[in-house]
């Protein structure tokens, strides 16, 4: 191989690197870069809820997202957090964290 395309290879190597490094650590970390849900449900489901995980609104998804895993299929949906029935599982959720 002729140096300057050593030079070149390597130069390619070392701008790529960072790129590559930092997008796995944002993904190693758990950050995700955009909105996860895109439908919500808004029919009572609260008995078939195993965990509920809330995701305020950041700079990567203006809205906050409330998702729940279902008891016997692990299976994840996102809650309308506009539903009269998902404000009281919030409610219900902060009022054990504050206790």
């Amino acid at each position: 191989m002729k140096s300057s395309n050593v030079i070149a290879f390597s130069v390619i190597i070392f701008l790529t690197f960072p790129v590559i490094s930092e997008g796995m650590s944002l993904r190693s970390l758990g950050v995700e870069l955009h909105c996860r849900c895109i439908k919500t449900e808004s029919r009572p489901i609260g008995r078939h809820i195993e965990k509920v995980e809330l995701i305020p609104a950041s700079s990567h998804c203006e809205e906050t997202e409330i998702i729940a895993t279902l008891k016997n299929t692990r299976h994840e949906v996102c809650l309308n957090p506009e539903a009269p029935w998902v404000k009281k599982v919030i409610q219900k959720i902060m009022s054990k964290k504050n206790h």
